[in-house]
């Protein structure tokens, strides 16, 4: 058997401080790029494309700062501007090589950034990709900039993005679970506590505390999200500013306000916001918070669908898919169990933020890349659980009102409405008797002519029990209180 023909890679000859390296003639990533994607071979995954437009978007408010100021020739700056809206666009996505989670606290995602630009840049002016004496990464490109400004603000700007999106998703939950609550809010069902029979409780109302908790959770994310807007971009290496213009300072973060159409600030001490994480802390909380909230309701609607015939079986999940590959028409709650299998990912990943977070050290958090990788990840996987369980769940949730209402009626849950009337001993003993002999507190409480019939379908109506306010006297009159 022949050996299949290699095809020829040209190479061009770079160099950094380390020393010279050769890289693949026609990619627009350089040395640095390829010395990280050599030493950092972890996740085996490729940037977030938001964290890429990012980039680009701060390096396009760089160049045009720098430009304005009198430090980038106007050339040069076009050249750079042009290619950072290709790279907005989709293009060039494929030459960001560097994993995710690597060391130097970002400065290799930076300078992957930086020889992108360069070298398209440098194409665009005629020359060839390696040639930095045209345009230089560190020089032109990185101009005013060190990759401690330069991360923390793609990183914000990244998760302002995605918060964006799942606040969309979690109010399409929002409208979805109310608008479950007016179709059910009819429908009388135990409720429960402890997994124990407690008082009845309509299925709407259940619904509609969902909706409340998630409303919740929005106003978190919102919050969140305004800790998102304040950036240290200007402070460079430590917060200093040091070797970025005094013109530049003031103009960079209205600049990138302008062009990507977000509202950032620039933070009021530059040192704070390139030494401390805290703020992805707080944000990594609120959808840790949100996980959470989705945990429980996707904990709920397993119980409530259990069965078919052997469990609570109050509501209908939709039908998915097969549920076993050995029991013939078995069909399982995935939509459900996958929502919390987000979660828990996310309980994870808040911990390791919070760790990296905490892990900071004088000037510099060498640990965003850690930070970034499972903050998008916790936000995007959120979002896309968000957007299943609306579609593929909730919406499609219907009520056996019927197998509601005899769980009620066999209950012995609502004696808990007789104790103003007959007094909380009275009451547990019924309830005890009723269970010990397998009969309803209703036929009890009459037998023993402790209430007559009409006085017990006052006090026990299931729809009176499921409101506040309505007190004994109203039911039946002072003279049996």
């Amino acid at each position: 058997m022949m050996e299949k023909e290699k095809r020829e890679i040209n190479y061009r000859q770079e160099k950094d401080s380390i020393g010279s390296k050769q890289v693949p003639k026609d990619v627009y990533y350089g040395v640095q790029s390829l010395r990280a994607a050599e030493n950092f071979r972890i996740t085996g995954l490729y940037m977030h494309p938001e964290i890429i437009n990012s980039l680009a978007y701060i390096k396009k408010a760089a160049a045009i700062t720098n430009c304005e100021v009198g430090l980038l020739d106007k050339k040069i700056a076009n050249a750079i501007v042009k290619t950072c809206d290709e790279i907005i666009s989709g293009k060039l996505h494929e030459f960001f090589i560097v994993d995710p989670i690597q060391g130097g606290a970002g400065t290799s995602l930076n300078m992957n950034a930086n020889e992108v630009i360069a070298n398209r840049a440098i194409e665009i002016l005629g020359g060839e990709k390696g040639d930095y004496s045209i345009i230089n990464p560190n020089d032109h490109v990185n101009c005013g900039q060190s990759t401690n400004d330069v991360i923390p603000t793609a990183g914000k700007m990244t998760s302002l993005r995605l918060l964006e999106h799942a606040g969309r998703e979690l109010r399409r939950l929002y409208k979805t679970l109310c608008e479950k609550a007016e179709e059910f809010n009819h429908i009388i069902k135990m409720g429960r506590t402890q997994m124990q029979d407690a008082v009845p409780i309509r299925l709407g109302q259940e619904f509609k505390a969902y909706s409340v908790a998630i409303m919740r959770d929005i106003h978190r994310m919102d919050k969140a999200m305004d800790e998102m807007r304040n950036i240290n971009l200007g402070g460079t290496a430590i917060g200093t500013g040091l070797n970025a213009d005094e013109k530049y300072l003031r103009r960079v973060v209205p600049n990138l306000s302008e062009i990507s159409g977000m509202d950032f600030v620039q933070a009021f001490d530059l040192i704070d916001g390139t030494q401390n994480l805290d703020s992805f802390v707080a944000v990594s909380g609120a959808v840790k918070a949100c996980a959470v909230t989705l945990s429980k309701i996707a904990n709920d609607l397993r119980l409530m669908s259990s069965g078919p015939r052997a469990g609570f079986g109050e509501i209908n999940l939709p039908a998915k898919q097969n549920g076993s590959s050995i029991m013939p028409g078995k069909v399982n709650p995935v939509i459900p169990e996958v929502v919390n299998q987000v979660a828990f990912n996310i309980i994870g990943n808040d911990m390791t933020i919070t760790m990296a977070a905490e892990a900071g050290q004088l000037e510099l958090n060498a640990f965003e890349p850690i930070v970034f990788y499972c903050l998008f990840q916790s936000i995007d996987t959120l979002t896309y659980a968000v957007e299943t369980f609306i579609d593929n769940c909730v919406s499609g949730i219907t009520a056996n009102e019927k197998r509601c209402r005899e769980l009620v009626e066999n209950s012995v849950g609502t004696i808990t409405a007789l104790c103003p009337h007959i007094g909380y001993q009275e009451a547990a003993d019924l309830a005890k008797e009723a269970i010990t002999s397998s009969r309803s507190i209703r036929d009890l409480i009459l037998e023993k002519g402790i209430l007559n019939e009409e006085q017990l379908n006052k006090i026990l109506d299931p729809m009176n029990m499921t409101e506040p306010g309505i007190s004994g006297k109203e039911l039946i009159g002072k003279e049996y209180l």
